[in-house]
């Protein structure tokens, strides 16, 4: 919402600066987007004289300027060289001048003492394109010879108006118009706000243009549809002060009806249309189209309608878009003598569907689909009449209408106490009482009711709102809240809470980078991950790429790492902790710890201690995460991995075959072609709900159960199928003696056709040592036999495998 600080004083009589207002508005919530000060830019430039323009004595285009300058009217006159192209230029012209340091807006250069053909000059005699205030470079600024000397040339033409921009959120269409920004200041103590009085207009005649709305439509599409035909009217240029508004604010002048038109979609946030009544066959028809018509709209493009669209239509076809844009064969041009001015009431959903579908954007839409005033209907159409007949002449007939005012009167109870409960801020009920008056609200004892510009206001909390947005809220002090209990305040965190917090710090501990993703993914890219059905299907997505609640963090860590290696960055360690998502209902949604890890482990140096990042980094962090957390530390490692990981370069850790607590390995090389990650990239996801919670609390860590007996190790060798996982053998052994047996790890594996021809096809020898640790005596050579023979016979019965030779 774009105004200039005179037009916003037609409505609010104030002498407050320009620096107070614009810090009243932020303050508000009407906050200040952008200050075009033209003092700031045109401030430098003064009305100066010429006393001579001579030829150049070297240039026949150019001319030699003795110009008289003063810094202000009071000032000393002081005479300065110019060396002058424009043709107009001539001795005793009264013009516009630039002194040495000024920058030229329309060309961006900061003038400086020069040499021209070997001439001095020191200024610059402007035209109204090198100030931009129009596109005239035909010759410098010529104005009447009374003009007074050394003035700023700002304020002679009356150009020094500051335009404010403001942001206005879509709960506030009343601040749309320059009346409801000045309605606000008013009640803030700004000034007083100055009446605004309609006077009817009477009309000569009956409108030859009759108008209906179709049945149906009045209860929802367009409660109220009202017009006049204005005859003999002159469509000229407007005057200079409505044509400088609309400059101020971005808007090219057209003509003088259509710029009225635009004026009071400013002003009063009315928008208006007026039709070239001559070019309108029969009456105006609003309806809901059928779908497939085509319309011309006044931005010269072809609009094709769909069923449902509001549209107006004469006796051959449709007109305007209802709400949103008029058509071009029924618009207004210098020829037009006859017209017939609009005003309506349009649903705002009806007029936000069609925008939206038709993409059209314009101010009218704007306004229409965030509520305008409905009982300013008819009076916005008397205003508008009234300035037509000033402006352009003419005579007006009846007002015609089909529909009523719709009604929004509606009340709230006033509870003054309200505002220190809700807000926190005393403010006496008097007071109170004051600004929502002030606002235009109603009081009729504790009832309040809101004035039909504010459909934002829909119950008693919204008043609370409104008087201390009017009162400030930077005036609110802060409080600290009463405690529910006396002393130390209990733990607050949920035992999910803490995982989250614990398992955060020990990937950031590793190393790894947190992200934060949208939990919206595209449909591809869900189903490679096991989701993308309709039970996730978003119903209003923000975007195609966000159409599905996502089934893992993958997507998105590994969306993000394509974007790091696209900038160069190659070795990523990134994790995001939050929720997944394998349905629509309640409880169908799980907390996971995700990492993820592509390129290399440490950085390049002299050592060649580089190396690439493999699974089982990925597993020794996600054993890191799951002790961080607190789960159980034996646990069993399967390959019942799901798709999107490598098949045989995975596992999944769990607590039997039902219960798992994560799953880690090699990222499926088809996932990483699809989200075009340069591979290969290790992952892992810790499932933080289901690790049991400890049965007790323990604050201290327990004893170190420590033996002072030496530990024993014998290794085994044996000959296997190749298809055996090597935690067979491992679980198997550590199973023969678990009081004795410490632990199992591999330390060698035989594979490959030499092992093939040494032990037969499709087999493997696999090396193991076990750790037998004594308690309370040493073994003898016969119970470590024993125990060596429990272990053959236990990886046997596991595996079928043989001891080898």
């Amino acid at each position: 919402m774009k105004f200039t600080l005179s037009w916003l004083k037609d409505h609010l009589d104030t002498d407050a600066s320009l620096e107070a207002i614009c810090d009243a508005l932020t303050d508000l919530g009407l906050e200040v987007e952008e200050v075009s000060d033209p003092a700031a830019t045109l401030g430098a430039f003064r009305i100066a004289r010429v006393i001579e323009a001579a030829p150049h004595p070297d240039a026949d285009r150019l001319r030699l300027c003795r110009v008289e300058v003063r810094e202000s009217p009071e000032a000393a006159a002081q005479e300065v060289q110019v060396v002058c192209g424009a043709p107009n230029a001539r001795t005793g012209m009264v013009g516009v001048f630039a002194p040495v340091g000024t920058r030229i807006p329309g060309t961006g250069v900061d003038l400086k003492p020069g040499v021209i053909r070997g001439q001095e000059s020191n200024g610059m005699l402007c035209s109204e394109r090198e100030l931009m205030i129009s596109d005239d470079h035909e010759g410098i600024i010529a104005l009447p010879e009374d003009a007074p000397l050394g003035a700023r040339y700002i304020d002679y033409a009356g150009l020094n108006d500051p335009m404010i921009y403001i942001k206005i959120t879509p709960n506030r269409p009343d601040a749309l118009g320059v009346r409801g920004v000045a309605r606000d200041l008013a009640a803030r103590g700004l000034g007083q706000l100055k009446p605004l009085t309609v006077e009817p207009v009477a009309g000569g005649f009956d409108s030859p243009i009759g108008v209906s709305i179709d049945p149906g439509l009045k209860e929802k599409g367009c409660p109220l549809f009202a017009g006049r035909w204005i005859r003999g009217v002159k469509n000229g240029p407007s005057p200079d002060w409505l044509q400088k508004r609309l400059r101020a604010i971005g808007l090219r002048p057209i003509s003088a009806l259509v710029d009225i038109t635009n004026f009071f979609t400013f002003d009063l946030n009315r928008p208006l249309h007026v039709f070239d009544a001559d070019k309108v066959t029969g009456g105006l028809r609003i309806h809901p189209a059928q779908g497939g018509e085509s319309l011309v709209a006044l931005d010269d493009k072809t609009y094709t309608l769909a069923p449902g669209h509001m549209v107006i239509s004469d006796d051959t076809g449709p007109e305007s878009i209802a709400g949103i844009m008029g058509g071009a064969a029924s618009g207004c041009t210098e020829d037009t003598v006859n017209v017939f001015l609009e005003s309506a009431y349009w649903d705002p959903i009806t007029i936000a569907a069609t925008g939206r579908a038709l993409k059209i954007n314009s101010d009218a839409r704007y306004r229409f689909e965030r509520g305008v005033d409905p009982e300013f209907t008819l009076p916005g159409l008397e205003l508008a009449t009234r300035m037509i007949l000033d402006l352009c002449g003419g005579e007006p007939s009846s007002v015609v209408m089909d529909g009523a005012v719709p009604d929004t009167t509606r009340s709230y109870p006033f509870d003054s106490g309200a505002m220190a409960r809700l807000v926190g801020m005393d403010i006496p009920e008097a007071a109170q009482r004051g600004t929502l008056e002030a606002l235009g609200f109603r009081l009729e004892g504790d009832r309040v009711f809101p004035p039909s510009w504010r459909p934002d206001i829909q119950g008693a909390a919204d008043l609370v709102e409104e008087v201390a947005r009017i009162a400030s809220l930077s005036k609110l002090e802060g409080a600290p809240l009463p405690r529910a209990t006396v002393g130390v305040p209990r733990p607050i965190l949920t035992p999910m809470q803490k995982r989250e917090r614990a398992a955060r710090r020990q990937l950031a501990g590793l190393g790894y980078n947190e992200c934060v993703t949208y939990s919206f993914i595209d449909g591809a890219a869900a189903a490679l991950f096991g989701g993308g059905d309709d039970a996730v299907l978003l119903e209003n997505p923000i975007s195609s790429e966000m159409t599905h609640m996502r089934p893992d963090l993958l997507p998105g860590l590994l969306q993000a790492a394509a974007r790091n290696q696209a900038r160069g960055a190659q070795d990523v360690a990134l994790f995001e902790v939050g929720p997944v998502f394998s349905g629509g209902e309640p409880g169908e949604q799980a907390i996971h710890a995700t990492g993820l890890l592509v390129g290399h482990a440490a950085p390049r140096d002299p050592h060649g201690s580089r190396r690439a990042v493999d699974v089982f980094d990925a597993r020794a962090d996600a054993e890191a995460v799951l002790a961080a957390i607190g789960a159980p530390e034996k646990v069993q490692i399967s390959r019942d991995v799901p798709g999107w990981f490598h098949p045989g370069r995975s596992g999944r850790i769990g607590l039997g075959p039902k219960l798992g607590l994560a799953v880690f390995g090699e990222v499926h090389p088809k996932v990483l072609r699809a989200l075009d990650v340069k591979g290969p990239a290790m992952a892992f996801s810790v499932w933080l709900e289901n690790p049991p919670q400890p049965r007790k609390r323990v604050i201290a860590r327990p004893a170190l159960a420590a033996s002072d007996l030496q530990a024993v190790d014998r290794d085994f060798a044996f000959v296997l199928d190749a298809r055996v996982a090597a935690a067979d053998v491992v679980n198997a052994a550590a199973g023969a003696d678990k009081a004795l047996i410490a632990q199992v790890a591999v330390f060698d594996e035989f594979t490959g056709p030499k092992a093939e021809a040494q032990m037969g096809e499709g087999r493997k020898s696999l090396a193991i040592t076990v750790r037998l640790q004594p308690r309370d005596r040493t073994l003898t050579e016969a119970e470590i036999d024993a125990v060596a023979a429990k272990v053959v016979d236990k990886v046997a019965k596991a595996t079928s495998g043989t001891l080898r030779g």
